[in-house]
């Protein structure tokens, strides 16, 4: 183990005031017990769950209630034992403040727990089952991302054993004014914590494991010092002090902090051998693995000046806020209610929404202690976002085309290389909410890309729709020459037959009648029937699954994999149809020729 202070450094950053201690010493405290959850059925970053429970089932806590099918998704489960009263439109805590569908759960008060694979003795157990409770255990980034765990550990295990993991960074960082979570997780529960460091380094085997945490946490550092001294970890884990300084806890820039490598535009960390995780995530990842617990709560930063009781609190996920700020209690009405820090966090329009893997504080300022933004005024050009900038970008251009709708421009800016951390905002003297903008623009993009995507999947179901449609056009052309051709030879085998009859009169009268015309004659009308009734039927499904396929192809919503499955469909009913037609032409030549 070492414990180095670090000198690098990384451009821009500011220092706005901390006002961390108004939660780091209060301790913390267990949340009580919630009589109703809603539990979103999506996150507003990815697709939504699909519910393994209906209205009026009984559950248990931590039981599974929505699994993803597909997409950035993690499973959800009961964060309390109870009844699902209903599955319904709820708001979701998300600047767009949109409703989802969500779980809602009435508390019995027994908070029975549903039990899960465990493995206490995880060192015993293999790769895939600690993969397999990962999976399963819902986990999400809990720095405030709420990226899913098991994507980006299981994409990370699939590389090292490949090429390798360089270097597993542990962000302590918490660099946001107001929020202590983290600090106080470290302080409290620093020997899961290495417990869930040791795990993620079982499965990936880094070359080195770097804990990066600023300087104004000296209680959670002698914390990781004492608990290390007695970990296996002590010779692998690095505690790396950081300059206070924000966003010194964004991905990028600690990887720079604590690496001197700069992530490249387009690039992920992964791309230079290197996975970061927030502690808060590898503690919940050493309670799915070691108790069978699922991710059903988290650490909560409850701050401001308003708050009676300020901390941090242990919440189970879906806790209405309402009745978290109850318990807590005000001291005077706040006029704002934030979720998140007061740079990257948004105002909530009131306190009608639950708690989300993804929240990690609840700020309720005074006016005066975070005054409400002033008027917006035309940007000066200043320069001070761009020195601001922790990602070296030009915050102004970006305004510029973002304020005017040029979103493709902004674009090749490098607009999504912005992390949002409201550091060119807090320092623009015109009060321009940058941030906002850059939102905004980003939202639009992605718009456009997905508009643009079915645009191109249209144009393939279009063209080839178009070149199915030649397809049938050739083989209904040839199907027409063969019966032509069919019917040349049946003319002239009836001709030579007639001119055969009637050189040989007598014969043909003392012999009876022609064997060809009695051999028609004695056909079985019913069975030729039963085989027109069957090429009709064959060809009414042919006709029903092209129109079908057709709808679908003019249909922007249809999947390519419907689309399939219907082509799948008329190519058995073709084959039904041929098989018919045939059947049609061996007992009844004439017939199926003259169709």
């Amino acid at each position: 183990m070492a414990t180095i202070w670090i000198k690098r450094s990384f451009h821009g950053g500011i220092h706005p005031p901390e006002h961390k201690h108004l939660s780091s010493l209060a301790g913390v405290k267990t949340a009580a017990l919630p009589k109703e959850v809603i539990l979103p059925l999506a996150s507003g970053n990815g697709p939504a769950l699909k519910p393994q429970v209906e209205v009026g089932d009984k559950v248990k806590t931590g039981q599974l209630i929505a699994s993803c099918t597909q997409g950035f998704a993690a499973n959800l489960h009961a964060s309390i034992s109870g009844e699902i009263t209903g599955i319904e439109a709820r708001p979701l805590v998300h600047p767009s403040g949109l409703s989802v569908p969500s779980i809602v759960i009435k508390s019995d008060g027994q908070d029975r727990h549903f039990e899960h694979p465990a493995y206490p003795l995880w060192r015993e157990a293999t790769d895939e089952q600690l993969l397999e409770v990962i999976q399963q255990a819902g986990l999400v980034g809990l720095g405030g991302a709420g990226f899913p765990s098991a994507i980006k550990i299981q994409g990370a295990y699939q590389q090292a054993k490949k090429q390798g993991i360089k270097t597993l960074i542990i962000n302590a960082a918490e660099c946001e004014p107001y929020i202590t979570a983290d600090d106080l997780l470290i302080q409290t529960q620093a020997n899961e914590l290495l417990e869930g460091i040791a795990i993620l380094q079982r499965l990936l085997r880094p070359e080195a494991i770097l804990l990066g945490i600023e300087d104004n946490k000296p209680e959670a550092i002698a914390a990781l010092e004492t608990a290390l001294k007695e970990h296996p970890l002590q010779t692998e884990l690095d505690i790396c002090i950081l300059p206070t300084r924000y966003p010194s806890g964004g991905e990028k820039q600690l990887i720079q902090l604590l690496t001197g490598q700069e992530v490249p535009s387009g690039k992920l960390p992964i791309d230079l051998g290197v996975l970061c995780h927030n502690v808060g995530t590898l503690y919940a990842l050493h309670a799915a693995i070691t108790l069978g617990q699922p991710l059903i709560q988290r650490l909560v930063t409850v701050t401001g000046q308003t708050v009676s009781q300020p901390g941090n609190y242990w919440v189970r996920l879906g806790t209405p806020i309402s009745q978290l700020l109850a318990e807590v209690g005000t001291k005077t009405t706040a006029k704002r209610l934030i979720i998140g820090g007061p740079m990257m966090g948004f105002t909530l329009d009131s306190d009608n929404y639950p708690i989300i893997k993804s929240v990690n504080c609840l700020l309720l300022p005074t006016e005066k202690e975070l005054p409400l933004p002033g008027v917006e005024q035309p940007c000066i050009r200043c320069g001070q976002c761009e020195l601001a900038c922790p990602a070296q970008l030009l915050p102004q251009q970006l305004y510029f085309y973002s304020a005017n709708q040029a979103y493709e421009q902004a674009a090749d800016q490098q607009l999504f290389d912005c992390i949002e951390c409201g550091a060119c905002a807090w320092v623009c003297p015109s009060e321009i909410p940058l941030v906002q903008y850059y939102r905004h623009a980003k939202a639009e993009l992605r718009q456009m890309q997905a508009e643009a995507v079915k645009a191109e999947q249209a144009k393939q179901r279009f063209e080839a729709r178009n070149a199915r449609l030649e397809q049938e056009a050739l083989e209904k052309e040839a199907k027409r020459k063969a019966r032509a051709e069919a019917t040349a030879r049946m003319a002239a085998a009836k001709k030579a037959a007639a001119e055969k009859e009637a050189s040989q009169p007598l014969a043909t009268e003392a012999k009876g009648t022609n064997p060809a015309v009695a051999s028609e004659a004695a056909l079985d009308d019913k069975k030729l029937k039963q085989l027109k009734t069957a090429k009709a039927a064959a060809t009414v499904a042919v006709r029903k699954a092209e129109k079908t396929l057709s709808n679908l192809e003019v249909n922007p919503d249809a999947t390519p994999e419907q689309i399939h499955d219907q082509l799948v469909m008329i190519d058995k009913a073709k084959e039904q149809l041929a098989k018919a037609e045939a059947k049609l032409a061996e007992a009844d030549p004439l017939q199926e020729t003259a169709q």
